[in-house]
């Protein structure tokens, strides 16, 4: 009798198993959303890119008035700190003064989607489950988000199984061949928001700025033709950059997953051929045609960011 009750038990859980790893792959983003926008965790993660790691420390919780609060700090180097308080984000960094934006999710190295709606991906991007692993000493299901066209990298999820949350993430090539890695090397899930992030309601946040629509939405002087499907505009503006005070215009573009920046300017060169820069998944190209120098910064393919920059066109002048 009791060997029978343990086969019931163990083919219990195996066809649990089988029923977890069965799941569509869109349901485990799904529930990835809900932990991160829910859940009350501490955690600590590194960025591996280019043979080095960066560490980050990350909380977030929710309050007893539903309020979200959270704090992701880089750990080397000069302190970067991003609060957020509800629909307020905070930056502090060494080279600005610190500042606060209105914004529901902060910006950095995890992807802000994955805390969204995932369905705005689905058009462009196919979800795969793909199996069960072993990360942080979790069981863990590996979810992989595939572009649908060779435009884009790919994205591959490790997601605990009890919790759903994210245990590492690599962008890889369409080939298969690793650009980046976020690895987490401590996770602990707790009933109630850390003291490190209810201190956040004592705590002042810098003076939010006001960004007038019309600045973000400015009419530059050139035109891109060509940007993969899915990809539309956020942002367009003049600014001088920081560190060399040159004057550029500048547009960022979103397909809810990667951002693509495009830079432009006068320069005193005629003509320069394209030069690439890769920093983990990000790519950063440069190119001068016709005395106009152009930089496109993304998580994309070289042949995708040349694309857009040959697809640049200067607008003619117009006519009184």
């Amino acid at each position: 009798m009791k060997l029978l009750s343990y086969v019931v038990l163990l083919l219990s859980i195996s066809l649990s198993a089988v029923a977890e790893e069965s799941e569509p792959a869109k349901v485990w983003l799904e529930r990835l959303s809900n932990s991160l926008n829910k859940l009350n965790f501490s955690t600590s993660f590194v960025v591996v890119k280019n043979n080095q790691a960066q560490p980050y420390h990350w909380f977030h919780g929710v309050d007893e008035n539903g309020e979200e609060l959270e704090i992701l700090s880089l750990l080397n180097g000069p302190r970067r700190d991003i609060l957020r308080k509800g629909n307020v984000v905070s930056y502090i960094e060494p080279e600005l003064p610190p500042y606060s934006v209105s914004s529901q999710k902060i910006s950095g190295p995890i992807p802000a989607i994955f805390a969204g709606d995932i369905s705005q991906l689905e058009s462009i991007y196919d979800f795969i489950s793909v199996g069960r692993s072993r990360i942080l000493g979790r069981p863990a299901q590996l979810i992989r988000i595939e572009a649908k066209n060779a435009h884009r990298h790919a994205y591959w999820l490790w997601l605990d199984q009890q919790s759903s949350m994210l245990l590492k993430l690599s962008i890889v090539t369409k080939q298969g061949q690793p650009l980046e890695h976020i690895q987490f090397t401590h996770l602990d899930i707790t009933d109630k928001p850390s003291e490190s992030v209810l201190q956040l309601h004592e705590t002042e946040l810098p003076v939010l700025v006001d960004i007038p629509v019309d600045y973000q939405k400015q009419q530059l002087q050139w035109d891109v033709k060509w940007l993969p499907e899915g990809f539309k505009q956020i942002n367009s503006n003049r600014h001088k950059i920081s560190m060399t005070k040159q004057p550029v215009e500048f547009m960022l573009f979103s397909d809810g997953l990667v951002d693509i920046s495009i830079y432009v300017n006068a320069s005193k060169e005629k003509q320069r051929n394209s030069d690439f820069a890769m920093d983990g998944a990000t790519l950063v190209l440069n190119q001068v045609n016709e005395g106009i120098e152009v930089s496109v910064v993304g998580k994309i393919p070289s042949n995708t960011a040349k694309k857009i920059a040959d697809s640049i066109t200067i607008k003619p002048p117009k006519v009184p």
